[in-house]
């Protein structure tokens, strides 16, 4: 099976209404790494944390010197930022309910809607996928990455082959390791993965070289910032397509699954729409892409709450001055 089709697969089987999954993130803090499958579990302020938006709420916003009480010039806050940078991260921190915005006399005040909880996630699970292990191109390495930073509580290699022990040789001992069935949905775990020390300093390896290896330090700091920012984007963006194939042979509900995927009739599999699909495939027969609402499956499978109250305070007179 084509590694998007096993990714979408395995997220539809990880999802449960006690945790969050998504797909295809940043998982790094100097170098650079995108994560295929993230499985995030709540932690005891997730209520807090998912009443405040659906949407991932942007670290700079977070880290921003804006509290609850009284409403700071924007201007001050983002001081360091351009104007229209700082501007366009209000006016989104605003849309999805993280800023309150007050005008005086021309200026822009900003204080948070709700208290940002900080204990809002406990264990952030990272999933290496690479359903055929006789061709892993750099997956050994990205491993040794993943285990090196420590960023994410433990590391698991989800494949279709049969894991042998030369298999196992090359993979960290710390990285789990499944089998999983595309098909029939069914896992096996091979090899438990190790916990690692998410909370400690660690050092990341941005690149290697023949004989030599280019490490760059992270302070505990750092990586606790690099994780709240992964678990926001795991909680905003989740890992369903958000729109399937405007094509005849699209057929969402043929394999029968749990979750609306983009399945083909002509390929006979999951196809990646913007990859496979279109005017340059041989099946491709143009027609009205079939309505789905992803939000709304992601909202009944998982903890993410798709429409939150909010805490918006909408004072009387809050925008007259501007």
């Amino acid at each position: 099976m084509r590694e998007y089709g096993f990714e979408l697969a395995l997220c539809d089987v990880l999802e449960t209404p006690d945790r969050v999954v998504s797909r295809q993130l940043g998982a790094h803090v100097h170098g650079r790494r995108i994560a295929d499958t993230v499985v995030l579990e709540p932690g005891p302020d997730f209520e807090s944390r998912a009443a405040i938006t659906s949407e991932t709420i942007p670290d700079r916003a977070i880290a921003a010197d804006v509290g609850v009480g009284r409403a700071r010039d924007v201007r001050a806050v983002f001081d360091g930022m351009r104007p229209e940078r700082a501007q366009s991260l209000v006016d989104h921190c605003v849309e999805i309910g993280f800023f309150e915005r007050e005008r005086r006399g021309g200026r822009s005040y900003v204080r948070q809607t709700a208290r940002y909880p900080e204990v809002w996630f406990d264990r952030l699970l990272g999933i290496e996928n690479k359903p055929d292990l006789d061709r892993p191109g750099d997956l050994y390495s990205q491993l040794r990455r993943d285990v090196a930073l420590g960023l994410f509580d433990a590391v698991v290699l989800a494949t279709t082959t049969y894991v042998t022990g030369a298999h196992l040789n090359r993979i960290p001992d710390a990285v789990g390791v499944w089998r999983f069935d595309p098909d029939a949905g069914e896992r096996e775990v091979v090899r438990e993965p190790t916990s690692l020390d998410a909370g400690a300093g660690s050092a990341e390896i941005v690149a290697e070289h023949p004989g030599r290896t280019e490490i760059e330090l992270v302070s505990v700091a750092e990586k606790r910032q690099a994780r709240r920012r992964l678990a926001e984007r795991t909680y905003g963006k989740g890992w369903r397509p958000a729109e399937l194939p405007g094509c005849a042979n699209c057929a969402p509900d043929a394999d029968g699954r749990s979750a609306t995927l983009p399945y083909c009739d002509w390929h006979e599999h999951v196809v990646e729409p913007v990859a496979e699909c279109g005017p340059d495939c041989g099946g491709y027969e143009a027609a009205e892409s079939p309505e789905v609402d992803p939000a709304a499956e992601r909202d009944a499978s998982s903890a993410w709450v798709r429409e939150p109250g909010g805490f918006k305070r909408r004072q009387a007179g809050l925008d007259r001055f501007g």
